[in-house]
């Protein structure tokens, strides 16, 4: 069974295979077909083309046998219209004689206006040539002008300059002196009213007694400053070591007075055993509780 299994295979495949052939070979029948065809249908242009070609071959070859022939014409020595003569008459030695000498004139005049246009020439590019010259010089004066001017004119700026700061002091100074003879005026009038209360036996204004206590405070808070600074002076001298450094530290005693009565009241130093000083209490016993005595019972 399995051997018929397998030629039945091998059988179908073949069958495919031929299969593919036969559409393979219906595909090329079928584009010779077409071109058969195109080809036909081209036939009738191909004859026509044909007697185009018989035509143009024909004209050609008129063509090859005009050129020819024209060719022998322009060959031939001997045929017409091969010379063609100039018109008019040949001069005689005389004639030729006589208008060699009428150039000649002609060219000697046009030297003679040539040497005059040149002499012409140098003269102009002379008179151009010291024109030039006195332009140059004269650029060269209007550049020394030109930086005369610009000096001046600097010199004009810084002096209008001044003057406006000049008029703009005296405009200030002015109006000083309009103020100071204005306060002037005051003072004036202010010692004539002193002068006519004190003639009358009348107290002065109370401003003047404002100022006369304004006084008397400033001489009284001076003389508290100066008693003040030689006080300071006074406590840095004594806060002064004996190696010239300045303390802030509070001085603390290093000897002690004895107390008995057999000995010499003389300082004597504490030694190693100094009294210990407590310090302040500080801001963090405020979270600290009073201790509560009890009472004791007996």
């Amino acid at each position: 069974i399995s051997i018929q299994e397998k030629m039945k295979l091998n059988g179908e495949i073949e069958i495919h295979v031929l299969e593919e052939k036969i559409r393979f070979l219906k595909l090329k029948i079928a584009e010779k077909q077409r071109q058969i065809h195109v080809t036909q249908k081209l036939l009738p242009a191909k004859r026509a083309l044909d007697a185009d070609l018989a035509v143009l071959q024909i004209q050609f070859s008129q063509c090859t046998d005009r050129i020819k022939d024209l060719e022998k014409q322009f060959i031939n020595p001997e045929g017409e219209n091969r010379i063609r003569f100039i018109p008019g008459k040949d001069m005689t030695p005389e004639q030729m004689i006589k208008k060699l000498d009428t150039l000649e004139l002609q060219l000697a005049k046009k030297e003679e206006k040539l040497l005059e246009k040149e002499f012409i020439y140098e003269q102009v590019s002379r008179l151009t040539d010291r024109l030039c010259s006195k332009t140059q010089a004269y650029k060269q004066d209007t550049l020394l002008l030109a930086k005369k001017m610009n000096g001046y004119r600097k010199k004009i700026k810084d002096a209008t300059k001044q003057m406006m700061a000049l008029v703009a002091e005296l405009s200030m100074k002015q109006a000083l002196a309009i103020e100071l003879q204005k306060e002037v005026r005051e003072k004036e009038d202010f010692i004539f009213s002193c002068n006519s209360r004190i003639e009358k036996g009348l107290p002065l204004n109370k401003d003047i007694e404002r100022e006369w206590l304004k006084v008397l405070r400033d001489e009284e808070m001076y003389a508290l400053a100066i008693t003040e600074r030689s006080r300071e002076f006074l406590v840095a001298d004594n806060r002064q070591l004996p190696n010239g450094v300045y303390t802030t530290a509070e001085p603390r005693p290093n000897a002690y007075i004895p107390e008995a009565e057999a000995t010499l009241p003389l300082p004597k130093p504490y030694g190693a055993l100094a009294p210990f000083k407590p310090s302040e209490p500080g801001a963090n016993m405020r979270h600290i509780r009073k201790p509560v005595i009890k009472p004791i019972e007996i």
